[in-house]
């Protein structure tokens, strides 16, 4: 099958994690590595051949490096988001692929923990999305 000749549509993932404002910035970097990758052409419209789902399942914070003078207080959390996704033919809805990938970066704790947090949305759906599209793109199917 030739580069573009099939087209596929992202929808927006459901959020079922405690962490709000996900879903736009997994969808978005996966648009963006599926176009960059070229295997399949963005389809914005419902006429696509293939239909990607999915569920934004677990957002987890632990802590990997705690400050010198005190091990109760983190200094760096691991940061890992669970999406669960299905690609689907939307002629027939045969399932193509069903998959479950693992995002995660690093973030510094800083005296706003939660705009650290958020500052670093971009690179954990960035992770997620380049796990997703190698699994699109090179799937057996």
């Amino acid at each position: 099958m030739a580069a573009g000749s099939r087209s596929i549509q992202v929808n927006l993932f459901r959020n079922e994690t405690w962490e709000p404002r996900l879903s736009e910035p997994v969808a978005t970097s996966l648009r963006r590595w599926i176009q960059r990758d070229g295997t399949y052409r963005l389809a914005t419209q419902n006429d696509s051949d293939v239909v990607v789902d999915g569920v934004l399942a677990e957002y987890n914070r632990n802590g990997v490096s705690f400050q010198p003078t005190d091990v109760l207080a983190v200094r760096d959390y691991d940061i890992s988001l669970i999406v669960k996704f299905t690609a689907k033919e939307r002629a027939t809805g045969r399932v193509l692929i069903s998959s479950t990938v693992t995002g995660r970066t690093t973030v510094r704790v800083t005296a706003d923990e939660a705009s650290a947090e958020r500052q670093v949305a971009p690179l954990l759906a960035e992770d997620v999305a380049r796990r997703m599209t190698s699994l699109l793109v090179d799937g057996s199917w």
